[in-house]
């Protein structure tokens, strides 16, 4: 199973960082792939087995998916499994932990797809290296989840 993860301290409390990266619909201000979610099926925010559904683009490509949330622990980790079509994707999540300055963020990543899948979803998005890409991604994320703090 592929795996990345990255992390950076922030200067916010590890409680006001939970609320923004368990904000659904803002996760599009800091990701450079996701353009937000939406909750669904009566959900408003984030708890163990609530769905949302979730925006991305790459270029000109187009996609979404749907994710649960498998942890939601406050101020401490929030962690989704992505679903296609109900396929299984993904795992994305955040860590939260207390440290000098701040809070140190760590947002993880990890590939639950088929080894086929990897190469057609690679070959679709336009995306070959999924790990590299993550990372740079999270790298992004992380840069302007602390700049929105």
């Amino acid at each position: 199973m592929d795996h990345a993860e990255v992390s950076h301290t922030i200067t916010a409390t590890p409680e006001r960082l939970y609320a923004l990266i368990s904000d659904m619909p803002r996760m599009g201000e800091w990701s450079q792939e996701n353009n937000g979610g939406k909750w669904l099926k009566g959900a408003t925010g984030p708890a163990v087995g609530a769905k949302f559904k979730g925006k991305n683009s790459k270029g000109f490509r187009r996609w979404s998916t749907i994710a649960t949330v498998v942890t939601a622990d406050a101020g401490k980790e929030f962690a989704f499994d992505v679903t296609v079509k109900g396929m299984k994707v993904a795992r994305w999540g955040f860590r939260l932990e207390a440290a000098e300055g701040g809070t140190k963020v760590t947002e993880f990543w990890d590939d639950h797809r088929v080894k086929v899948m990897k190469v057609l979803t690679g070959l679709a998005l336009g995306i070959p290296d999924r790990v590299s890409h993550n990372t740079a991604g999270m790298e992004h994320t992380l840069t302007k989840l602390a700049a929105a703090v």
